[in-house]
């Protein structure tokens, strides 16, 4: 290894979190350096050194590059896991970053608490990473390019090589005659970042030299800015959120200054674990906020998340599916029921141990169809449900989600919001108590932030 390149590995060894590496082992050229490299490292083997390798199956010979990592690790003496992730539909992503989704997931997920994950991405890399967030309109937290450290499901992802050149570690595998897997998809301009790496950037350093170094460093530059913009987002955003977490006070969001205004709806929708838009989408939802009538509901939407507007507060959630209009089951029991498109779970549970299921009652479960009316019991009017949830302040998409649950022909309990007079009586009689669930909310994911 050139003196550079070990001092730098050594010096991001001493200054990283202490806790056990897991080196990203493709069997490529950079991933290999890195790994022997480690393996030759006293100190990396007295934290705890293993390897993972993700083989996607997008390729005939991959299980053939699963079995030379194994080779590979084995020969070093380094425990191997292999993990196969299944790669889904690009929808309009791109196949390149679908399995880079499925690729960090696994990362994540197999991340014991504290462990750092090993990647082997050089300068290069970085220079690369940066002018395709460029390319793509990112603000500052997108051209400070990658991190050297960050959050990883229960641990750290942890980047030592971003100021080695790829150079260098081409020196050092033809040095120790390092057998590499030759990925031929890695050759294939079709892909944005094989064009920059094979047709552009040889270009731009032979005008420019520096060019790989003067954009790493602008790229230190700006992460300290998108550091500072975070915190300053992080505490502008707090006092704008209403008791919902999913729910924000969206004129005071308007109202935030334009270089805070993106950063603190991304840190509210990160916060959500839902997926984060695009400037062009952040810049419609400031367009249909600022313009649309106070009877109008605007929505904006993307790919896994759309934010809707209702009276004062914007509401953030993952696209919602509409209930069969035609959905409804008889003679319920009252056992946990779970409900189509997401619409959570009903039962009726025991409030003391006199309780008892009811036998031979003809309960039904359904949803709106318009025009249903009840008498909320302690209530002297009988009112229509719209009413009803229109004075409850519930976001109309919310309305035709709520399970309605009938005695015979009359509605008598909406969801665990209102029950009739009858209905009341009913259930006293019987101890029990409606319970629902409510709309089920996207998994947490474990990711690579």
């Amino acid at each position: 290894m050139t003196p550079t390149t070990a001092g730098w590995l050594q010096r991001a060894l001493a200054g990283a979190p202490y806790g056990a590496i897991c080196v990203g082992f493709s069997g490529g050229l950079d991933s290999t350096v890195l790994l022997h490299a480690l393996a030759a490292s006293d100190a990396a083997r007295a934290r705890g050194l293993r390897a993972l390798h993700i083989d996607h199956a997008l390729h005939a010979d991959s299980a053939a590059w699963a079995g030379h990592c194994r080779r590979f690790a084995a020969a070093l003496d380094v425990p191997l896991t292999v993990e196969r992730v299944a790669v889904g539909a690009a929808r309009g992503l791109g196949l390149e970053a679908v399995a880079r989704t499925a690729r960090h997931a696994a990362f994540a997920t197999a991340l014991a608490p504290g462990e750092l994950l090993a990647l082997a991405h050089h300068r290069d890399d970085q220079t690369e990473t940066v002018l395709l967030k460029l390319l793509r309109g990112a603000g500052p937290e997108g051209l400070a390019g990658m991190r050297a450290l960050r959050a990883c499901g229960a641990g750290h992802l942890w980047r030592p090589l971003l100021d080695v050149p790829r150079d260098a570690l081409r020196a050092y595998a033809h040095a120790h005659g390092l057998a590499v897997v030759d990925d031929p998809s890695n050759a294939d301009t079709r892909h944005a970042r094989n064009f920059l790496r094979a047709d552009v950037l040889p270009l731009v350093r032979r005008r420019w030299a520096q060019a790989d170094a003067a954009i790493a460093h602008s790229a230190r530059w700006l992460a300290q800015a998108a550091e500072y913009l975070d915190e300053a987002a992080h505490a502008a955003l707090a006092p704008l959120r209403g008791v919902d977490p999913a729910t924000l006070r969206w004129r005071e969001w308007l109202a935030l200054p334009d270089a805070l205004r993106a950063n603190a709806l991304r840190l509210w929708l990160r916060d959500l674990d839902l997926s984060t838009p695009e400037i062009l989408h952040i810049e419609q939802l400031e367009r249909q906020l600022a313009r649309a009538e106070s009877d109008k509901l605007p929505c904006v939407a993307w790919a896994g998340t759309e934010i809707r507007r209702y009276r004062d507060h914007i509401h953030a959630m993952a696209p919602l599916q509409a209930p069969p209009v035609d959905w409804r089951v008889d003679a319920w029991d009252g056992s946990p029921l779970a409900l189509p498109a997401g619409c959570g779970r009903l039962s009726l549970e025991p409030v003391d141990a006199h309780a008892a299921r009811p036998d031979g009652v003809a309960l039904t479960v359904a949803f709106r169809r318009g025009g249903e009316r009840l008498r909320p019991a302690g209530d002297r009017h009988t009112r229509e449900l719209r009413d009803l949830m229109q004075h409850a302040g519930m976001p109309p998409w919310r309305r035709g989600r709520v399970p309605l649950v009938s005695l015979g022909d009359t509605l008598v309990a909406v969801g665990d919001y209102w029950l009739s007079e009858d209905g009341a009586a009913w259930l006293g009689r019987q101890r029990l108590r409606v319970v629902w669930s409510g709309e089920t909310q996207p998994s947490k994911r474990a990711r690579c932030d």
